[in-house]
C-alpha cells in the first residue's frame, strides 16, 4: 500500500514538473514572439528609402544608367510581414549597390562619384551584417537606413554639381591653353649627355 502510495506521490511529481517546464516554455516562446514582433515593427517603420531621384540630373540617370536605376527601384520595393523579408530584400539591396561600380557613365566616372559609391555600398552592407544577426540590433539597422539616405542624397548632388561644372562655357582661350599644356606634359623630359672625353669650358671660344 505504501509502494503505491509513494508511486503515485512520484507520478504527481513528475506531472507537476512537466507541467511547469511547458508554462515555462510556454512564457519563453511568447516573450521571444514579443521581442521579434517589437524589432519588426521598429524596423518597419524605419525602412524609408529615398527611392525618387531628388534632381533632374539623377533623374535623367535613370534612363541611361541601368544599375542605377535597378538600385532605386530595389530600396523602393519595401518588404512586408516578416523579418525574413526584410533579411532577403537587405541582400539584394546589397547586390544592386554593389553592380553601381559597373558601367558608369562616362562624365560620371571620377574619383568624386566612386568615392560616394564606395561609402554607399559600405554603409548598405553594414546593414546587411546587422539584420542577420541572431539577435537584430533594429535601433543600429533603421539608423543605417537614415545614413544610406544621406549618402544617397550626397552622392545625386554630386552628380549634379558635375554636370553644371561640364555646362560651363570655356573663356576665350582656355581650351587652346589646356591643349598645349597637355602637349607640353607628353613631351619627355629629356637629358643630353655631354660627349665622353671632350670638356666644356663656357669661356672658351666655340668653333663654327
Amino acid at each position: 500500500m505504501k509502494y503505491k502510495i509513494s508511486l503515485f506521490l512520484l507520478f504527481v511529481f513528475v506531472l507537476n514538473s512537466c507541467q511547469n517546464e511547458d508554462e515555462k516554455r510556454l512564457a519563453e516562446n511568447k516573450r521571444e514572439a514579443k521581442k521579434k514582433e517589437l524589432i519588426f515593427d521598429n524596423i518597419n517603420k524605419g525602412w524609408l528609402f529615398i527611392d525618387e531621384p531628388i534632381n533632374e540630373i539623377s533623374e535623367q540617370k535613370v534612363n541611361s544608367w541601368n544599375e542605377w536605376r535597378d538600385f532605386l527601384k530595389e530600396i523602393g520595393d519595401k518588404p512586408r510581414k516578416t523579418i525574413g523579408a526584410f533579411q532577403k530584400k537587405s541582400t539584394a539591396i546589397s547586390k544592386k549597390a554593389i553592380a553601381l561600380n559597373d558601367n558608369i557613365p562616362a562624365e560620371f566616372n571620377v574619383p568624386q562619384i566612386k568615392s560616394r559609391i564606395s561609402v554607399l555600398i559600405t554603409k548598405i552592407k553594414m546593414m546587411d551584417l546587422f539584420i542577420h544577426l541572431n539577435q537584430i540590433p533594429a535601433e543600429k539597422v533603421t539608423f543605417l537606413v537614415g545614413d544610406i539616405n544621406k549618402e544617397l542624397v550626397s552622392l545625386e548632388r554630386q552628380m549634379d554639381n558635375i554636370i553644371v561644372k561640364s555646362k560651363i562655357p570655356k573663356e576665350q582661350g582656355e581650351e587652346d591653353f589646356l591643349k598645349m599644356l597637355d602637349t607640353t606634359r607628353a613631351i619627355p623630359n629629356t637629358k643630353v649627355n655631354p660627349i665622353p672625353g671632350r670638356r666644356t669650358d663656357p669661356n672658351s671660344p666655340q668653333l663654327e
